[in-house]
């Protein structure tokens, strides 16, 4: 399976994952959401990982700050049935500890109404946070990245994710 990874950031932190996951994944190739010419470039993909960044904490929407907010709206009305999507957040789980990565939710629940596959659903062991709402049915609808706090972990955890992604796409 051939993934493309779609990607926007504030810091360049959301892009460096992206990078470090083109490494992992042989013919991948990163795309940032703030240059697609139109969500047509996402539905033409073979295979999706949506990286996105949680900066609007508590928010019930627009929870990203980037491009994927509005992406986030078009999506449900777009075809993506049966297309494997895997999700990565980025976020802190120290300053924002209530709102742990919770633009992942967002984006997940987009590509669930769009008939879309989602993918690469990790535990909570792990993870020090007190609430995400990107935990659904006791597990993050992605995987969580915390580069501010537990970077240590980062490698380990994409590593882990890829091929748990690549073995349920």
């Amino acid at each position: 399976m051939t993934f493309t990874i779609f990607f926007a950031t504030s810091t360049g932190k959301t892009e460096e994952i992206a990078n470090r996951l083109t490494e992992l994944l042989p013919g991948s190739e990163a795309k940032d959401v703030d240059n697609l010419d139109s969500s047509d470039e996402l539905v033409r993909a073979n295979a999706l990982i949506c990286c996105i960044p949680t900066w609007n904490t508590g928010a019930d929407e627009a929870r990203s700050g980037t491009a994927w907010d509005d992406l986030a709206q078009e999506i449900p009305n777009l075809d993506f049935t049966g297309k494997s999507v895997a999700i990565l957040g980025l976020g802190d789980s120290s300053g924002y500890s209530d709102f742990f990565c919770d633009a992942m939710e967002e984006l997940y629940t987009a590509f669930l109404q769009s008939g879309a596959k989602l993918i690469g659903k990790v535990p909570v062991t792990g993870y020090t946070f007190e609430s995400s709402k990107s935990v659904i049915d006791g597990k993050f609808c992605g995987l969580p990245i915390d580069e501010d706090n537990e970077s240590e972990f980062s490698d380990e955890r994409l590593a882990k994710w890829v091929k748990q992604i690549n073995s349920e796409a």
